[in-house]
């Protein structure tokens, strides 16, 4: 692929995986693309609308109302609770569906977890 200009192969591999899987969904203001990004330190949940190039919500492991209950908890317990922080936002902007893209990663752990959390606080997918 020429026109990735991404040198490491690993994430060559995921950014591959990326945009085979964004050929194929797209979210819409009433059922939103929920995108999860996972760094080695951190998790990150948005919510996008693909039509009107809008977030709706966001949430991570770095937002004051996640931090407080991340005490003692391994990284999956977080991203569990970064899910239903998202979605708890999407339900007060009375979202009830989201298509889930998991941006390459593997549906694994901590990306697992946050589709888990997501679903245990009402979200359908």
């Amino acid at each position: 692929m020429a026109h990735l200009k991404i040198r490491n192969p690993k994430a060559r591999s995921r950014q591959r995986r990326k945009y085979g899987q964004r050929k194929r969904i797209s979210g819409t203001a009433e059922r939103p693309r929920l995108s999860v990004f996972r760094s080695n330190a951190h998790i990150y949940a948005q919510a996008i609308d693909d039509v009107n190039r809008v977030t709706l919500a966001a949430a991570s492991d770095l937002d004051a109302e996640v931090k407080g209950a991340t005490d003692g908890k391994d990284k999956s317990d977080v991203a569990k609770l970064v899910g239903a922080a998202v979605a708890k936002k999407l339900q007060e902007k009375q979202v009830k569906a989201v298509i889930f893209d998991r941006n390459g990663f593997i549906y694994h752990g901590r990306v697992k977890a946050v589709a888990e959390g997501a679903r245990e606080a009402g979200l359908e997918f």
